[in-house]
């Protein structure tokens, strides 16, 4: 089996461990790990087969995990696991979650797979191969014109002091586009923008986990993804757009300019 093949079925088995809890947590399954960021036996049991799966193919490489945090063997290759994004959806038996898993060599994302249980949906990308769903190539939108674009986005849930200067992009953003959508699940978020359903999306706070996979598969499917200021520290700093082509200048440079106080 290839690389991406073991990626695949990472995430196939993180998908049917959160199937078969899903709309069964007890209350003391569910904790608040920090502020509005919870974790579910789900999320553990999930996390906790995916590293056996790579320890018994792959027991020198390095993995960076959601719940469990780093292990550095001082590899080539590291393994970075979202076992259940969504968490709050999943809380609440929103069906809107996914696993997430990417495959960086030399710091370079190399591959990697989101799935969505609910609807069977395998998105997966191998550097300079391709995106696909399922088996079916995929490629972004054409949509050339942000009043006719569709974008999605998230919140800053957990950096809610940060929410003034999110409404001042967010308010920048709507007033041009034809529609703004917030799943709840940043690595879907991703695959719809790779699929051609969002024609872009950003949005600010997130860990590498949750967009790892998620953005080597915008690009593999011909889109750009960048950090808000146009460069690659996106998985660093956690601000991120992505869009197909024509779309993407027109929003980063929204976005730069709304939130250069960030910076």
């Amino acid at each position: 089996m290839e690389l991406i093949d073991k990626v695949k079925e990472c995430v196939l088995l993180g998908g049917k461990i959160t199937l078969q809890h899903f709309g069964n947590l007890l209350a003391s399954e569910i904790e608040e790990k920090a502020i509005n960021d919870l974790v579910t036996v789900a999320d553990r049991e999930s996390e906790e087969a995916i590293k056996e799966y790579i320890w018994k193919h792959f027991p020198d490489h390095d993995i960076l995990a959601e719940e469990s945090g780093t292990f550095d063997r001082k590899e080539n290759y590291r393994w970075i696991i979202d076992p259940l994004d969504g968490t709050r959806n999943y809380t609440k038996k929103l069906p809107v979650f996914a696993v997430s898993v990417a495959v960086e060599f030399d710091g370079e994302l190399v591959a990697g797979a989101v799935y969505d249980p609910i609807r069977k949906e395998l998105y997966w990308a191998e550097k300079g191969k391709g995106a696909f769903l399922n088996n079916e190539k995929i490629s972004v939108s054409t949509t050339k014109e942000l009043s006719d674009a569709l974008i999605g986005t998230g919140f800053p849930f957990k950096a809610k002091d940060y929410i003034d200067l999110y409404l001042k992009s967010f308010r920048e953003i709507f007033i041009y586009v034809s529609g703004v959508r917030r799943l709840g699940a940043a690595s879907l978020d991703l695959c719809y923008t790779a699929k051609g359903i969002f024609d872009g999306f950003w949005e600010l706070f997130l860990s590498h986990w949750d967009v790892a996979a998620g953005a080597l598969i915008i690009k593999e499917a011909g889109g750009i993804v960048t950090d808000i200021w146009g460069g690659d520290e996106y998985l660093i700093n956690g601000h991120i757009v992505g869009a197909n082509p024509y779309i993407y200048p027109k929003l980063q440079k929204i976005l730069e300019e709304s939130l250069k106080d960030l910076r």
